[in-house]
């Protein structure tokens, strides 16, 4: 079975016609890491970082991000958000990010997800840009990696 793009009409992008649709319950999981330095992830873990808390920040990036999805991504809906949770882990050599968004609409919302991921690891790194920058004020070992949806469920979930 050929797949198509549904975003792309007679070689030209327009946004997809969903008022057919009913709205049902949706979700969407997705997560990403960046990568920091030990002594970073130390400051972040013990709340010294000189900009302040790292993650209340970054969530509120995140929350923010979700919402102006459609803005920021051409063929989006605007869509009623229902809900959003942003949980952050330290590991070993990164912090992982998930964002969950739910919603009772015609679409899915995978793409406020991923958003969410990525303004919330963007946020991060500027909060911690000072401490990852090397002599010559560049980033070598800093890099955000692994953005992709984990789940996306319709219907009861």
């Amino acid at each position: 079975m050929e797949k198509s793009f549904t975003h792309i009409e007679a070689g030209r992008a327009r946004m997809v016609d969903i008022s057919e649709k009913n709205d049902v319950s949706r979700l969407a999981r997705a997560a990403g890491e960046i990568v920091l330095s030990a002594e970073t992830l130390e400051k972040i873990r013990t709340g010294t970082v000189e900009k302040g808390n790292v993650f209340a920040t970054a969530r509120v990036a995140a929350v923010l991000a979700v919402k102006k999805t459609p803005e920021t991504i051409p063929m989006c809906h605007q869509i009623p958000i229902t809900g959003i949770d942003v949980d952050f882990e330290i590991g070993e050599e990164a912090v992982s990010a998930v964002v969950e968004v739910r919603t009772v609409g015609k679409t899915g919302v995978e793409m406020e997800a991923l958003t969410g991921v990525s303004s919330a690891l963007l946020t991060v790194w500027d909060m911690v840009k000072s401490a990852e920058k090397d002599e010559t004020g560049n980033y070598p070992h800093t890099l955000i990696r692994n953005i992709r949806v984990l789940e996306k469920l319709k219907g009861k979930a």
